[in-house]
């Protein structure tokens, strides 16, 4: 694990865990997915790539989760794209790869139309592993029971266990209603950039239709489809992370 202890960033009041290496462009950032954190195999797998390579890194913990400040329950994907967008704008200089895993590639590509909004065109590639923009629209509330239902409009929240750690995970209704807000895949997506996604056929989380789907509302955009037959949700394995270190490292010489 990295030893070095994070830099704190206030956004609206909480402390955002943030660790930053300075090196050459473009630079890469990477976005984590629902309840994960900055210290993860594949976030350090890029550390010491990164280091190796002398490039730029920058990763932080959302709010409410890792070293960062803040209540997980209190998270939306709101909340956690203005946390993404303040640190982006403080840490980076110049042209920059977004690496984002799960629902770090929705808050990626959510972070790619606000910056455009703003005039910034400092993105110049994606990486997406397991991509699950829309996750809370396209997953989560088709499959709710009745039971989870009840308890979304009773308790303002749900639990469910989770397959990678001992806590369950909670979906509020916060973050459901917040969701439906933040939705990208409602017609074609334009990144203006190279887009390159890493998918597993195995993986029980986000189904590869869901892969398949971001593909294809991916038009303008020269999109690269990586499916790994045995791949599971994580994608922490060796080979899975040589071929992440392939995917970011292909990005960096096509972005120059």
């Amino acid at each position: 694990m990295t030893a070095t202890t994070p830099t704190l960033l206030d956004v609206d009041g909480i402390s955002i865990a943030v660790r930053h290496e300075a090196g050459a462009t473009p630079g890469i950032v990477w976005l984590g997915g629902y309840k994960s954190d900055m210290l993860g195999t594949k976030a350090e797998t890029l550390s010491a790539w990164a280091a190796r390579e002398g490039r730029a890194y920058l990763r932080h913990d959302y709010s409410g989760h890792g070293e960062s400040g803040g209540a997980f329950a209190d998270g939306t994907i709101s909340k956690w794209l203005g946390e993404s967008l303040a640190v982006f704008r403080r840490f980076t200089k110049g042209r920059q790869v977004l690496v984002g895993s799960s629902m770090g590639a929705w808050i990626a590509l959510r972070m790619v139309q606000e910056l455009r909004k703003a005039g910034d065109t400092s993105v110049v590639g994606l990486v997406l592993l397991a991509p699950a923009p829309d996750f809370t629209n396209e997953l989560v509330e088709p499959a709710l029971t009745a039971a989870q239902k009840r308890d979304l409009k009773k308790k303002g929240f749900f639990e469910e266990p989770s397959d990678y750690s001992a806590e369950p995970y909670i979906y509020t209704r916060a973050l459901i209603e917040d969701g439906r807000n933040n939705r990208v895949m409602t017609g074609p997506i334009d990144t203006h950039c190279p887009v390159h996604i890493l998918q597993g056929l195995a993986d029980a989380d986000v189904p590869a239709s869901h892969a398949l789907k971001l593909v294809s509302l991916l038009p303008a955009d020269d999109v690269t489809l990586s499916l790994i037959p045995d791949g599971d949700h994580r994608l922490s394995r060796p080979q899975d992370l040589d071929m992440l270190l392939r995917a970011v490292s292909d990005m960096v010489q096509r972005a120059g």
